[in-house]
């Protein structure tokens, strides 16, 4: 258990991109930090930045889809930390083949099981533990979330959407215990994410997107709101929209 007393936070995706982001912002503003996500090397590489500015984290490898390994894992913050009290929700997929004339039905679940079922199954894991904290979770979705985006993709906006229905939920039938959820819908954010589109945004296009630290920044914002405030949605876009 840290000795720091420090509040607790787990985010899922923490290896990279917004999750790693996140995870560096929350640090440096006294959370004591668990990152998750299936490469133990970023994972680890994440924790020893954070130790080296001082602060203290835990990396815990897991896949958002395996449901026993994810209850093991909301335990574990607990055990070590003495509490859980956020969570961010940061992983996520997508794959080129988007529309209905070249999808895979199977990359069609995997990236439902990543997007939608996945964070059910981390909230439903956390969720006895935020109870006891009066917690708050924050699900990083998607701009195509919030608002219809053709080129996003048919899994990738069925399952961001369906993400503000649980967050919806979420709020309505936990604010008995103070827990606390927040939809958050980036709009383009250069991170590898871009990797996964079926053209890559080249260099020009990146450099006017949000940046992994705005995201953490807005994410920092939520989790140091006071407890009586609830910040159900927000939405962040680049000033460009090229």
């Amino acid at each position: 258990m840290t000795g720091t007393n420090a509040p607790a936070l787990w985010i899922t995706g923490g290896g990279s991109g917004m999750g790693r982001a996140v995870a560096r912002a929350a640090a440096a503003l006294g959370w004591a930090v668990a990152v998750s996500g299936r490469r133990r090397e970023v994972l680890d590489e994440v924790v020893a930045e954070i130790a080296a500015d001082g602060g203290e984290a835990l990396a815990l490898p897991l896949d958002v889809r395996d449901t026993s390994a994810v209850t093991e894992a909301a335990q574990a913050v607990a055990d070590r930390f003495g509490s859980l009290d956020a969570l961010v929700l940061a992983a996520g997929q997508n794959a080129p083949q988007r529309r209905w004339d070249d999808q895979d039905m199977g990359e069609f679940e995997q990236i439902v099981g990543t997007n939608l079922t996945a964070v059910a199954t981390v909230i439903d894991a956390a969720l006895p533990h935020l109870r006891q904290s009066s917690g708050i979770v924050v699900a990083i979705s998607s701009y195509a979330g919030w608002s219809f985006q053709p080129g996003a993709g048919v899994a990738y906006s069925a399952s961001k959407t369906a993400v503000s229905s649980l967050i919806r939920t979420l709020n309505q039938q936990e604010a008995a215990h103070g827990v606390r959820a927040c939809h958050l819908c980036p709009g383009d954010v250069a991170t590898d994410f871009l990797e996964q589109r079926p053209q890559v945004p080249d260099a020009a296009a990146r450099a006017v997107m949000l940046t992994p630290e705005d995201i953490a920044r807005t994410v920092s914002f939520v989790l140091g709101s006071p407890a009586h405030v609830r910040i159900d949605e927000l939405v962040v876009s680049p000033v460009s929209q090229a």
